[in-house]
């Protein structure tokens, strides 16, 4: 009796892959709807699941919403990669880390749309997660160690805040896809061409390296030679 019910049940690959089905379904429907205009039922029937199997794996529409955002910033702090830029020059390690930030957003669309619904419900439900709570105090500090090793390098200028310039790379690599549409109709430009985004892409680390240069230092060749080479 035991060994039949073993075999009924669902092996836990099998629990694995509907549980990551269900997450992409409601990732994409929080997204396009907000937490408010999302709707369970819809969520299931796009994952290819009954609305009970929702309930049992995440609880509640909130619950749900709250492993969305955890999966969403799980993705984002993934991109930035910043253990792997310790070891490089300054220049190199923040000019990369500005480049993942900006490629995350690009390539990441539904993640945009989760932030903008959040923001307007006040952080309410990731202030429910854990894990997400000190999920950016490794960043904060990787931002920290690469400025004072530029600025005893003599590359950057001292006195610059770690989180003023993350939230400054963040903005950079954000507005112009969150308000791609007003923009793009009041510029007259597609802002999500390939060409657009390469050109953004070279253009928003320029300016993030050119505010962090050492005013005084009087050869810009390493910056220079990456903005080519980037």
């Amino acid at each position: 009796m035991k060994a039949a019910r073993r075999k009924r049940g669902r092996s836990t690959k099998e629990s694995a892959d509907l549980k990551s089905a269900i997450l992409q379904s409601a990732s994409a429907e929080f997204s396009a709807k907000g937490f408010d205009g999302a709707r369970v039922d819809a969520i299931a029937r796009q994952a290819g699941v009954n609305i009970n199997l929702v309930y049992h794996y995440f609880g509640k529409k909130e619950a749900l919403f709250v492993s969305v955002m955890e999966s969403a910033y799980f993705t984002i702090r993934t991109h930035h990669n910043d253990m792997n830029l310790r070891a490089l020059d300054p220049i190199w390690a923040m000019s990369d880390l500005v480049r993942s930030t900006f490629r995350l957003f690009s390539e990441s669309p539904h993640i945009i749309g989760l932030l903008s619904s959040e923001n307007m419900h006040e952080a309410c439900h990731i202030r429910q997660s854990d894990q997400i709570r000190n999920l950016y105090n490794p960043l904060l500090d990787f931002i920290a160690e690469t400025l004072s090793r530029g600025v005893e390098g003599g590359q950057f200028r001292d006195g610059v805040d770690p989180v003023e310039l993350f939230i400054t790379i963040n903005a950079q690599c954000y507005f112009h896809l969150s308000n791609q549409h007003t923009l793009g109709f009041i510029l007259h430009r597609d802002l999500v061409s390939p060409e657009s985004l390469a050109a953004r892409e070279e253009h928003v680390i320029d300016v993030v390296l050119s505010f962090l240069r050492n005013r005084q230092d009087a050869s810009p060749t390493l910056l220079n030679d990456h903005l080519k080479n980037g």
